[in-house]
């Protein structure tokens, strides 16, 4: 459907669609899949935050036992929180493309 989008449209088409393939019927993981689904989708950005208070602060709220589950909304403000704190994030900003 993207196929002629920005790479930021496709960006945030693949987001979404990893989300969707991992969400329930309702659309909406539980907080442990959503924990799996971070660690195993976003591992560059999360590798090596673990000291990290903010980190270990998402990482909480997903560990606590409740019925409340993540919508995609949700689960992009998680990705963003976790890619600003991120090490990666810096490496990305010190490389330069040319078109």
């Amino acid at each position: 459907a993207l196929g002629k989008g920005s790479d930021l449209e496709k960006a945030f088409a693949t987001a979404a669609l990893v989300y969707n393939n991992s969400a329930d019927p309702e659309g909406k993981l539980s907080k442990a899949e959503t924990k799996s689904l971070l660690q195993t989708q976003f591992g560059g950005f999360i590798q090596g935050q673990e000291n990290k208070p903010k980190y270990q602060e998402i990482i909480s709220a997903l560990d606590e036992e409740s019925e409340n589950k993540i919508d995609f909304e949700d689960f992009m403000i998680l990705s963003v929180s976790l890619t600003l704190m991120s090490d990666l994030l810096q490496e990305i900003k010190n490389v330069k493309t040319t078109k």
